[in-house]
């Protein structure tokens, strides 16, 4: 794999390669874009195989975040980290508080914030040696956790979605999938179930699934059979990579539309499968954008109300790339790309003017 070569490609303007061997830590910071603000985007701990693994997802996440905010209309640009390791294991005050002198390295380029493997302990730890941190505890002045407003976003994303498949936004009777039991999956299932959908849940971890099974009495399904369910909409909600060449022909869904990122595993590739069986995809970075939004307004001055009201307009945003999908003809993913990118290229044609 030539690196300069898959940065260039993927139109990065920095990759920073984080290594301090009294903690272990192994870290990888993508600043995609800066053209709309300071790149912001949360720090992933995860197990990767290969180190060509982590590269490949810091690149793929921080260009998603791009688009995510300049879709959501935010002064935000794109950036991602990842930490190599087992966050069961290997996650420790020193590690992220290593992790948080890197990010200060960069003057406020990156902006970082919870994600996979962290959460707002981990922020509290980075915070310690860095202010370029969201999502820290509301007791230090932070918004807190972001899965409330991720999924709300995914939640009216959802109604959006629902209106233009059957001409009504009601939820009453629907049949949802719901694929990881995680925060954003437990309160989507809190809307949902609210809503007189019949949700059923999956997710690898036990403890989970039950907790969604106790208190909103929905129905537990096995990992593997979440793609067989017969229902009108699945909301993937966990890892990336689920709607692929083995997935698609066993969905019997009408509506994809969830808060995991990269759900699809060949972005023109299978989006344009997903057109072919009639099957409308909200985008996952538009569909969950919340969280983006709600730590986005950390750096400008925190304002529950206003994120929240901010995550409303993932609907309208979602309307508008299924009707610029159905006049240009192409699938959701490549509208939606088109609005972010012509956003992005207007406010940087303003930036080259010379005063």
């Amino acid at each position: 794999m030539n690196v300069f070569e898959l940065i260039h490609r993927e139109g990065h303007e920095q990759v920073v390669f984080c290594h301090e061997g009294s903690t272990g830590l192994k870290a990888i910071i993508a600043i995609h874009s800066t053209v709309l603000g300071p790149a912001l985007g949360g720090v992933r701990m995860w197990k990767y195989e290969k180190e060509e693994d982590a590269l490949y997802d810091v690149l793929r996440l921080s260009k998603a975040m791009t688009y995510k905010a300049a879709v959501a209309g935010l002064n935000l640009g794109g950036g991602k980290a990842v930490i190599i390791g087992d966050p069961q294991k290997q996650r420790n005050e020193a590690l992220f508080r290593a992790f948080g002198r890197f990010v200060q390295s960069l003057g406020g380029r990156y902006i970082t914030a919870e994600d996979v493997g962290t959460d707002e302990k981990v922020m509290e730890w980075i915070y310690a040696e860095t202010k370029y941190v969201t999502g820290i505890p509301e007791s230090l002045g932070g918004s807190g956790n972001p899965a409330p407003v991720t999924a709300y976003g995914v939640y009216v994303g959802i109604k959006a979605c629902v209106k233009e498949v059957y001409g009504n936004e009601s939820l009453a009777g629907k049949k949802v999938a719901i694929q990881g039991a995680g925060q954003v999956g437990r309160f989507l299932c809190q809307h949902l179930v609210k809503d007189g959908a019949k949700v059923y849940i999956t997710d690898i971890i036990p403890e989970k699934v039950k907790m969604c099974v106790d208190e909103y009495k929905v129905e537990f399904v096995e990992p593997e059979k979440i793609y067989d369910v017969d229902a009108d909409i699945f909301a993937p909600c966990a890892l990336g990579g689920i709607i692929n060449d083995e997935t698609i022909p066993r969905f019997k869904f009408k509506i994809i539309a969830g808060g995991a990122n990269n759900q699809l595993l060949d972005e023109d590739k299978h989006d344009r499968m997903l057109m072919e069986h009639g099957i409308l995809y909200a985008p996952d970075y538009v569909i969950n954008a919340g969280g983006l939004i709600n730590v986005g307004r950390e750096v400008e001055g925190y304002s529950k109300e206003h994120a929240m009201k901010k995550a409303e307009g993932i609907y309208d945003t979602l309307i508008k790339i299924f009707e610029v999908a159905k006049k240009e003809k192409i699938p959701t993913h490549v509208a939606s790309a088109r609005i972010a990118e012509e956003r992005i290229s207007s406010v940087l044609k303003i930036k080259k003017i010379s005063v």
